[in-house]
């Protein structure tokens, strides 16, 4: 795989609850550099045991990425602004989903905060 996001200490986020519900101010956690020029993440959940990833987003205006994949199947839905790939420009309210290991390009044009879900793979 090609990932291009790198996983740092996240900071502001948890894990999946065992028995209760836990929350956060998402607003009070400063955007995080990711590696990839142009696009910072707000880590919101990361359960490495269960391999689950939850950030939101935000993409500047001409920020572009090329060709990469992840090993995980990835969901992306559009919260804010404009975010495309290869095949379209996404708005908000439209979600993607691929599948681990599709090659795919990610950029935005006017900006975009968009919220992502990172998820292992069945294992069936």
């Amino acid at each position: 795989m090609s990932e291009i996001f790198v996983r740092q200490a996240p900071t502001g986020l948890f894990g999946l609850p065992q028995t209760e519900s836990l929350d956060f101010d998402s607003s009070r956690v400063e955007w995080q550099d990711c590696g990839a020029q142009g696009f910072r993440i707000k880590p919101l959940l990361e359960d490495t045991e269960a391999g689950l990833r939850t950030w939101l987003m935000q993409v500047d205006a001409g920020a572009f990425s090329p060709l990469h994949a992840h090993d995980e199947i990835e969901q992306i839905y559009v919260l804010d602004g404009s975010f495309y790939d290869q095949v379209k420009t996404y708005r908000p309210g439209e979600f993607i989903v691929r599948a681990p290991g599709a090659m795919h390009s990610a950029g935005s044009e006017d900006g975009a905060v968009v919220l992502l879900f990172y998820s292992p793979a069945s294992s069936d």
